[in-house]
């Protein structure tokens, strides 16, 4: 069993906010210690920032998107440093990897083979991307001649969560950068350590000053101050569906464009003739995946009646052997839960649940492997049976590895029952019948619905949602369409 240990110094420049090119401390000098779900220890101490940081970096971001290099440079130049980002990222997978395990207790195994060989890819798919920001000729009636641009936005604000905090990141500032735009990223204040690497790695490629600027501290107070600031152009931001409503009430004042990728509460369906071994192995992994801490998270198992029992304790018995573990040996597929605040949420939602009347038919507590000091955020992998879709476990993102199991009869119930919920992120269907497959699909009002399969995800596949979940979408070629304005010019041919 091997234990991945991180450096003494696992960033270059502790305890600072990247502004301009520069790494430098927050202006009153404060800082707070960013502490690992893993342990409960200090991994480093970062900055907090306010009123006046927040002020330096939009003003960075303005002047190198009007004045400085970025806003002139061709389009293939800035591929070519994308792409040089994306090669740093390659090279440097296992130590971003451990940082992201270490912050956010998610394990080695899927950090290190999953999120940083993404967020390359994200990289590299947003460089090819540069090119292709192009608008279209029109022949207007009178013989006149018209043409489109599609021009960058200005200044975004990437507002990212704690729960995959480098994709995340990547998904907002691939295509804000390869659209031309510049970039203030906040990450969480819970997971900010994957923002600053990726800063000096964008030092590193010799992006210019000010394209890239992060900012970490209070939460609340540096986006509320970033949404109401007039020189910032859009919001661009992943969270829970409160936050978002928040966020897009503020920004109304200043008519800024908002992305919103918010929460989930995704109905995942097998049908009675579903592969059932393969469709065990993705409603497991469906809710249990980092921990239930993904927005996509099948937290709603709707289950076929006449396979409801067997496939129930199937996925009993797995959750039972599945004991979380530290996420720095590479063979723990379960890690704590990202900081205590998540914690206090999921515990409270497994007593509602008990409150509401359904079963706990395993888990719902804490844990504490072998050897550990007891500090961790561990918590066991949850599932409930007898739930109503009316329950508030079923209708309320936890954001944790809590399953609600729901039966159904009819393939209409099962739909009616899918889409009774304020979110549409997500949904899953398991049949081996390919006109129900297709006809279920098209009925679920969800922005992403797999088929047989379940949380796959690719740069050139757009991802987002309907309802309470969010608007705009992120990934493919249509990200960019909100990261650039289209401006329609008329040539006088007589």
């Amino acid at each position: 069993m091997t234990k991945r240990v991180l450096p003494d110094r696992p960033l270059a420049h502790p305890g600072t906010l990247f502004i301009d090119g520069t790494w430098t401390p927050a202006r009153d000098g404060e800082t707070e210690p960013n502490v690992s779900p893993v342990d409960g220890r200090e991994i480093v101490p970062v900055a907090q920032a306010g009123a006046e940081d927040v002020e330096a970096a939009v003003k960075a971001a303005r002047t190198a998107y009007e004045e400085g290099p970025w806003g002139r440079l061709p389009d293939h130049e800035r591929a070519r440093l994308l792409t040089r980002v994306g090669e740093l990222i390659e090279r440097d997978n296992d130590e971003i990897a451990l940082l992201e395990t270490v912050d956010m207790g998610k394990p080695f195994a899927f950090s290190s083979t999953v999120d940083v060989p993404m967020a390359a890819r994200l990289m590299h798919y947003y460089a090819g991307l540069c090119t292709q920001v192009d608008g279209a000729t029109r022949a207007p009636a009178g013989g006149q001649l018209a043409y489109t641009r599609r021009e960058p936005l200005g200044v975004v604000a990437a507002i990212t969560p704690f729960n995959f905090p480098l994709l995340l990141s990547m998904t907002k500032i691939g295509p804000a950068l390869a659209a031309g735009n510049t970039v203030v990223h906040k990450p969480s204040p819970a997971t900010p350590l994957t923002a600053l690497k990726i800063a000096e790695l964008f030092e590193e490629a010799g992006v210019p000053d000010g394209v890239l600027n992060v900012i970490t501290g209070p939460g609340v107070a540096l986006g509320e101050a970033l949404v109401e600031h007039p020189g910032i152009d859009k919001i661009a931001f992943t969270g829970s569906t409160t936050v978002g409503q928040g966020i897009i009430r503020k920004a109304a004042g200043t008519l800024k464009r908002v992305t919103m990728e918010l929460g989930g509460k995704s109905a995942n369906i097998v049908f009675e003739d579903a592969d059932l071994d393969a469709a065990e192995e993705l409603a497991f992994f469906g809710i249990f995946y980092n921990k239930g801490e993904i927005c996509t998270a099948g937290s709603r198992l709707l289950l076929h009646r006449s396979i409801h029992d067997g496939m129930v304790d199937r996925l009993v018995t797995r959750a039972a052997a599945l004991k979380p573990g530290d996420p720095r040996e590479e063979d723990t597929l379960f890690g704590p839960l990202a900081h205590r605040g998540q914690f206090e949420k999921v515990s409270s939602y497994v007593e509602l649940g008990q409150k509401e009347g359904a079963e706990l038919r395993v888990g719902g507590g804490p844990f504490t492997p072998e050897g550990a000091s007891g500090a961790g955020l561990y918590f066991l992998p949850t599932i409930f049976t007898g739930v109503d879709n009316g329950m508030r476990i079923a209708q309320e993102e936890i954001f944790g590895p809590v399953l609600s199991v729901i039966p159904f009869d009819t393939e209409e119930e099962a739909v009616r029952i899918a889409n009774d919920s304020a979110y549409g992120l997500a949904a899953g269907v398991h049949t081996n019948d390919l006109r129900r497959a297709h006809r279920v699909a098209a009925r679920i009002k969800a922005g992403t619905v797999w088929v047989n399969c379940y949380n796959l995800y690719d740069p050139a596949v757009p991802y987002g949602g309907y309802l309470a979940s969010g608007f705009g979408r992120e990934c493919g070629p249509e990200s960019l369409e909100s990261y650039t304005q289209t401006k329609s010019v008329w040539i006088g041919m007589d």
